[in-house]
């Protein structure tokens, strides 16, 4: 048995330090070392969770070339499992653009998957069967595969900055029994569409705000930020270890409101590191 399989979301960050957001204009920048790690979403929270001490599976289709490789060499520096297909179109990546106090711009290469589903039903259904909880990130291939994951002890997703009318998304929070999604596009709509998604447990997300826990057989929760544990460097991922510490919490028996405050203890921390590969000790184990 594995404590966590993560579906998808494998890919590289380019990261670049600029002086503010949104840029100034101008023809060019001179700005602090580019760095080319591993990142997206999937990897976010594998990662997060394995430095929480989760035992963690990763599917996923991955390019090989050089952006390929940067996440190769970084999984191959944990614990994770990793079950990999090579994409023809290559690695997905981001450019992430990151002003002083650590806010995140992406910009965002899927690279499409197109073709056969790179893996069997039996296959992904035999992987999701030794795992205690399935995450799902919201990949192209990976919503095909949602009737298979349907099948998971407990499924959870990030619908990221959903707004709550593409039709896209809908799938992937109609298959989970927790639903993670960013109230930046919803907006004061942010607790109808929770209520809408009933009886998921919904964790929406506001970033230095906090979040609100959203339960079937209680009123919605505030769940304020925490106090990260060294100055900001970084937000991008804390999302993905808020999902990874809420997800462990869950699964040693927390309640949810319990599981919640822990997880915004776990996302506090990793805005206090740059990039998603927490050295030990970092992340709060309880």
């Amino acid at each position: 048995m594995v404590d966590l399989l993560v579906i998808g979301g494998l890919g590289v960050d380019v990261r670049a330090r600029v002086p503010a957001l949104p840029l100034p204009a101008a023809d060019s920048l001179t700005v602090p070392p580019v760095e080319l790690r591993i990142g997206n979403t999937g990897a976010g929270v594998a990662l997060a969770a394995h430095a929480l001490g989760l035992r963690v599976t990763l599917v996923d289709v991955l390019g090989a070339d050089p952006a390929g490789d940067v996440v190769r060499a970084a999984l191959a520096r944990t614990s994770v499992r990793a079950v990999l297909v090579d994409a023809p179109a290559g690695t997905r990546r981001s450019v992430n653009l990151v002003d002083p106090a650590g806010r995140r711009m992406s910009l965002y290469d899927p690279r499409p998957w197109s073709g056969p589903a790179p893996f069997a039903d039996a296959e992904l259904a035999a992987l999701v069967a030794e795992a205690a909880h399935t995450h799902v990130s919201i990949m192209d291939w990976a919503r095909d595969a949602l009737p298979v994951l349907r099948g998971a002890a407990s499924l959870s997703t990030d619908l990221h900055d959903w707004d709550g009318e593409n039709d896209y998304h809908r799938p992937f929070a109609e298959a989970a029994d927790l639903v993670f999604v960013s109230d930046v596009q919803l907006g004061e709509r942010a607790g109808e569409e929770a209520a809408a998604l009933a009886p998921r447990t919904v964790l929406v997300t506001g970033g230095a705000a906090g979040a609100t826990l959203h339960t079937p057989d209680a009123p919605p929760a505030h769940v304020p930020a925490a106090t990260p544990p060294a100055p900001v460097v970084e937000t991008n991922g804390a999302g993905d270890a808020f999902a990874a510490g809420l997800i462990a919490a869950r699964l040693r028996g927390a309640a949810p409101l319990d599981a919640a405050r822990y997880a915004a203890r776990v996302a506090a921390a990793a805005c206090a590191h740059d990039g998603m590969e927490y050295p030990d000790g970092l992340l709060p184990r309880a």
